[in-house]
C-alpha cells in the first residue's frame, strides 16, 4: 500500500475487526501531539465504518494503513472486491446503509483505487 498524498507518516497494520483499527489508529496517533475528542471520535467511527463494510460487503480487509500528517489522518482500507461502496437513499427507516453516508459525510475527501482483484478506499479525516 502507498502513502496518499500529503500523508507525512504512513503506519501499516494488521487489521481484521473494527476493534483493531481503533486501537491502531490510537497507537499511531500516540506520539503526535492530542487530537480533540470529537476528531478522536471521527476517526474512530470511519476506520470502525471503513473496516465494517469491507468485512460485510468485501470478503474482508486485505491492508490498512494511517497516513498522518500535520493536519489530517488518511485511514486507507483495502479489500478484494472491485465493487464500489454505494451510496443509497432509503424511503423507509430500516436497519443498515449508514455507514458510507457517515465516511462521506465525516471525511475532507474519500478516493477510490479500484484494481480488478480490489479496491482502496482513501479517507482524509481533518483534524482541525
Amino acid at each position: 500500500m502507498t502513502a496518499s498524498p500529503g500523508a507525512a507518516r504512513l503506519e501499516e497494520a494488521v487489521v481484521r475487526t473494527s476493534a483493531q483499527a481503533r486501537r491502531s489508529v490510537r497507537r499511531a496517533l500516540a506520539s503526535r501531539p492530542p487530537v480533540s475528542p470529537s476528531r478522536m471520535d471521527d476517526l474512530m467511527l470511519v476506520a470502525s465504518e471503513l473496516v465494517t463494510n469491507a468485512l460485510r460487503h468485501a470478503g474482508g480487509v486485505t491492508a490498512f494503513a494511517i497516513g498522518i500528517a500535520r493536519d489530517s489522518v488518511t485511514l486507507s482500507v483495502s479489500d478484494a472486491s472491485p465493487r464500489t461502496p454505494q451510496y443509497a437513499r432509503h424511503r423507509e427507516l430500516r436497519p443498515g446503509g449508514f455507514g458510507w453516508p457517515i465516511v462521506l459525510h465525516l471525511c475532507r475527501r474519500v478516493t477510490l483505487d479500484v484494481r480488478p482483484d480490489g479496491k482502496t478506499v482513501h479517507a482524509v479525516v481533518p483534524l482541525d
